[in-house]
């Protein structure tokens, strides 16, 4: 059997993307100007890549479906019956919603919930696209900003003192009741929020247009949401998590693992994020779409959360482990100086991403933006053309 496959993936057009990035790294024309926010490798059902056979073009879904022990290994198929996880490249050029991934056991109940009701798949207030968690690691391809759980109670409790509109909401925290304080808010009449939002985004206009916040104040970000303008009602919910979540930069090849439960949020720059295979999302604002607060509610870890960034562990003088505490999933990253040999001895179906430089591999030349998929329990021999960085998705053991 061959060892390794050119694997083709899906993109992704929303609004929230970037225009050149990707299209820069795959080699693509963007003469239509669309967004291209994210790229997908894997067999997810919404959008499974597909790789080059010497029969031409296959659908790598339908591979593991027909023969799951050839293509994902013993082991592998008995424990998942399908790959774990999902691989994505991301440009995010505007803000993400403010949102949280279910446990795998909430998310089995909610997706049986939502079918018994005959709720559409693909219906706006669905919110169970399948019945697995979503918990995921990100590293930086740039300098990366987002939001990633509560603020320490110190810390909030100051941040809610220094705003007057927020001082009503003190004694809702009362210096620590998370879920009150979150609760309380998203529940308001939004003639209420409006009246705390409102002034607070004017002052967030003027401060940005003095010059005097950087992209650590929540000001910086508030504005970027309402650029064109501060609405005169209705204003989104999901402002208020600007100022109550940590704001964290990631520095490039730098990066942070996000767990069921932590409320985040992707606000500014590229990234590779790796996942359980779901696209099961709960969003509280910062969105047009659907926001189920009460379920929403349901899913949020009422703790604070102290930003961890993983710089990942040496493995070997050309390969880094960034650490991730869940079996799904294992993320390396592969630098190599032109003309290095690096033997990968394969478990799982492996998915090397080419960010930089050439390899060869198999006689096959691969550059950046390509993606190669490697079959479990092989033997992979591969030569850097030039000096090449690589990210590698994988089922640990």
């Amino acid at each position: 059997m061959q060892k390794a496959y050119k694997l083709l993936g899906k993109h992704r057009h929303y609004d929230w993307g970037g225009k050149t990035f990707l299209p820069n790294l795959m080699g693509l024309e963007n003469v239509n100007h669309l967004p291209y926010a994210e790229y997908w490798m894997g067999a997810h059902a919404l959008a499974p890549s597909s790789i080059e056979t010497k029969e031409g073009e296959k659908n790598l879904a339908e591979l593991i479906k027909n023969n799951p022990t050839e293509w994902l290994g013993k082991e592998i198929t008995k424990k998942y019956k399908a790959l774990p996880y999902l691989y994505k490249i991301l440009d995010v050029q505007d803000m993400l919603s403010i949102q949280v991934h279910p446990t795998k056991e909430n998310a089995e109940i909610g997706f049986k919930v939502e079918e018994t009701k005959g709720i559409a798949i693909d219906a706006v207030n669905r919110n169970y696209k399948d019945e697995n968690h979503k918990p995921e690691v990100m590293v930086a391809l740039s300098d990366f900003w987002l939001l990633h759980g509560f603020l320490p109670p110190n810390t909030l409790e100051k941040r809610l003192n220094s705003y007057s509109y927020f001082k009503t909401l003190v004694n809702e925290f009362n210096g620590g009741d998370y879920r009150n304080l979150y609760t309380y808010f998203m529940q308001l009449p939004m003639e209420a929020s409006d009246k705390i939002l409102k002034p607070l985004l004017e002052e967030a206009l003027v401060a940005v247009k003095r010059g005097t916040v950087t992209k650590n104040d929540p000001h910086f970000w508030a504005n970027k949401f309402y650029a064109d303008g501060v609405p005169s009602k209705n204003i989104d919910k999901g402002i208020f998590s600007i100022y109550i979540l940590n704001i964290v930069n990631i520095p490039k090849h730098h990066g942070i693992f996000q767990g069921a439960g932590v409320l985040h949020a992707y606000l500014e720059g590229q990234n590779i994020e790796l996942m359980a295979n779901s696209d099961n999302v709960l969003r509280g604002g910062l969105t047009p779409k659907h926001v189920d607060v009460k379920e929403l509610i349901k899913h949020v870890n009422f703790v604070p959360t102290y930003p961890s960034i993983i710089k990942g562990n040496k493995i070997t003088d050309q390969e880094r482990n960034y650490p991730c505490p869940v079996p799904d999933f294992g993320l390396t990253k592969i630098a190599l100086n032109k003309g290095e040999v690096y033997t990968i001895l394969t478990y799982s179906l492996e998915l090397l991403l080419v960010m930089e430089g050439e390899v060869i591999i198999e006689d096959i030349a691969y550059k950046a933006g390509d993606t190669v998929l490697l079959t479990p329990n092989a033997k992979v021999i591969m030569k850097a053309h030039t000096a090449a960085q690589l990210f590698k998705s994988y089922v640990p053991k």
